[in-house]
């Protein structure tokens, strides 16, 4: 076997692989005979057909099938042995056609493309500038999150007429263009939760009494389409055909009366004697909500340093390779007008993939087992709580995350977590990081930004 390289610029190149039959002579016997004892054909036992008659019907496929692998396995090693850099993968040239008689095997040669790693050097310094954003808790938000939390703890009560809070309990009952009952359409018992209902449509439901009924659009009084298919028990699917009005028949009106901000619900929530006023109180809160945007901060956080990375030093790739190496690899067909579409968020993808690389190895930084069946451990305590289950004893929960990680996509979800999370620390401490409050609305504002 004989491989070259031949360098069409810094990121192309071509592999020429030639083989000759002791190349793979060894293996295609081997595969011949192994399928002789497999296959059955009409007048010959089992195992008994002939070769001759084995290598007509199946050689040609059975060729492909180890030559396919002589190559992948040479070119793997090529590329190691030669410590090349590659992106995706080697990929069949279009543009030399391979030599070789499949009827008649004799000598071979194939032309690989090669996409290549750009040369990268990349540094973080006090120089890097980043803003780190949190979110104000103050105001309207604090107000609103308090309420909220009064009303999780408040009463329910019937109520005479509807008010723009209440829950009604009644039924949908489907009507057709002209407002009138379907014969055998659909009928279901369901709630709406009037503060959650568009104002236009909120409004024919305000003073209604139970007995009354209200012809509304279900689109409104949903909050998005698993909502509608849950209210009017129909399939998610079928809730886009729904263009007419139904009607809803008032059963019960449910009011909550939010509870009193006083020591008994001070203790209720966060323990006897842990907070003993509204003052306290409000700070209890405003500290768990600045504790839950803090993922949400380092999130955003992360995104920028992406961002700010790629574009400073923006790392050239071989896009016509990678494209076509994304057409021909993709497990579902797509047109070249699909990949160009999408190459943009790919781009970017590869790009922070290769920085985030080159800073690991500038670092060394590592991640021991330890670190990972730990985190795992914590991953699934977490999971425990969230379903209010407390966790197994240590040894098993060990053992049951040492199952979880034999799981290879879940083991790299975790070294990825890790690594991310060490590299974020780093970033934060050998650059310049400034704090930056902001309100929430502005906050929104810049996460979904692109």
């Amino acid at each position: 076997m004989n491989i070259t390289e031949e360098k069409i610029d810094s990121q192309n190149a071509l592999l020429k692989i030639k083989l000759e039959p002791n190349d793979y002579s060894a293996q295609y016997d081997s595969a011949l005979k192994k399928y002789r004892q497999q296959i059955t054909l009409p007048g010959f036992r089992a195992g008994k057909v002939p070769m001759g008659m084995v290598k007509q019907r199946y050689g040609r496929s059975l060729l492909v099938e180890e030559l396919n692998k002589v190559l992948n396995e040479n070119i793997q090693k090529y590329i190691k042995d030669k410590e090349l850099q590659v992106l995706g993968s080697p990929i069949p040239s279009e543009s030399h056609k391979e030599q070789g008689n499949w009827d008649n095997p004799a000598d071979f040669e194939f032309v690989y493309e090669l996409g290549l790693a750009p040369e990268l050097k990349v540094e973080i310094s006090k120089k890097d500038k980043f803003d780190f954003h949190t979110i104000k808790v103050e105001g309207k938000m604090l107000d609103e999150q308090i309420n909220n939390v009064a009303r999780r703890y408040g009463k329910m009560s019937e109520a005479m007429k509807a008010g723009a809070n209440d829950m009604l309990v009644g039924d949908f009952v489907e009507l057709d263009e002209n407002d009138e009952i379907v014969p055998g359409g659909i009928m279901n018992q369901a709630t709406v939760s009037l503060e959650f209902v568009d104002k236009a449509e909120q409004k024919k439901f305000l003073d209604k009494k139970a007995g009354d009924d209200v012809v509304v659009d279900p689109h409104k009084v949903s909050r998005g389409h698993d909502d509608l298919a849950k209210m009017l028990g129909v399939a998610h699917h079928d809730v886009h055909d729904i263009n007419t009005n139904f009607k809803f028949m008032i059963r019960e009106i449910k009011h909550l009366e939010p509870a009193v901000l006083n020591q008994e619900f001070f203790d209720k929530i966060f323990g006897e004697g842990e907070v003993k006023d509204e003052k306290e109180f409000r700070e209890k809160i405003t500290k768990d909500l600045e504790k839950g945007f803090v993922a949400d901060s380092e999130r955003l956080f992360k995104r920028d340093i992406t961002n700010k990375l790629i574009a400073d030093y923006n790392p050239s790739l071989p896009d016509a390779f990678l494209k076509k190496w994304i057409r021909m690899t993709n497990e579902k067909p797509v047109t070249a007008e699909e990949v160009e579409n999408d190459y943009d968020q790919y781009q970017k993808s590869l790009q922070w993939q290769l920085i985030f690389n080159k800073l690991v190895e500038n670092e060394a930084i590592k991640i021991k087992s330890d670190e990972v069946i730990e985190r795992t451990k914590q991953l699934m305590i977490s999971q425990y709580a969230q379903y209010g289950m407390p966790a197994p004893e240590e040894e098993e929960l060990k053992q049951t995350a040492l199952r979880v990680l034999s799981n290879q996509d879940e083991s790299r979800k975790v070294y990825d977590m890790l690594y991310d999370e060490k590299l974020i620390a780093y970033i934060r401490e050998n650059a310049t990081v400034k704090e930056k409050p902001v309100t929430y609305d502005e906050f929104v504002e810049m996460a979904n930004k692109a």
